[in-house]
């Protein structure tokens, strides 16, 4: 198996994702705190905690990696979000470290789907001619054509 600079980057997110679960499933006091402040706390906790189980899962099937990837840029930009907004970058006393690898996983994802974009069901090829036929059909001119 070649191993590439895409596939690097999905093992690295992936294993990202893989490695805070633990936190998120066995109710870590961090994790329980940083939910709590965010008002989201169990049922926040334990339904990102699955949504990124299955990023992870989907990054490190070559085949749906792109898929992963997408899911896994939602995560990570609700947790930018938050980290930028609510919690602050340093959260309790951590450094910055989640605020962190949380942006490590966006860049990472980011570029997965990026290169596995054709691959993507929503964004690849074809779907832009698929649209722009459907809006045809309801007389819209879209994407340049006259």
């Amino acid at each position: 198996m070649k191993i590439t600079l895409e596939r690097v980057a999905a093992i690295i997110a992936a294993l990202i994702l893989l490695q805070t679960l633990y936190f998120k499933f066995s109710a870590h006091p961090d994790s329980v705190l940083l939910f709590t402040t965010l008002g989201m706390e169990p049922y926040g906790r334990i339904g990102i905690g699955v949504g990124e189980l299955i990023a992870a899962g989907l990054l490190l099937w070559p085949r749906t990696s792109g898929i992963g990837a997408v899911l896994a840029l939602g995560l990570m930009s609700g947790a930018i979000f938050f980290h930028l907004t609510k919690l602050g970058i340093n959260h309790n006393g951590d450094g910055g470290m989640l605020f962190g690898l949380a942006v490590a996983v966006f860049v990472c994802s980011l570029y997965v789907a990026w290169v596995k974009r054709k691959t993507i069901p929503v964004v690849g090829v074809g779907a832009l001619g698929r649209l722009r036929g459907a809006l045809g059909r309801l007389g819209v001119r879209a994407f340049g054509r006259t």
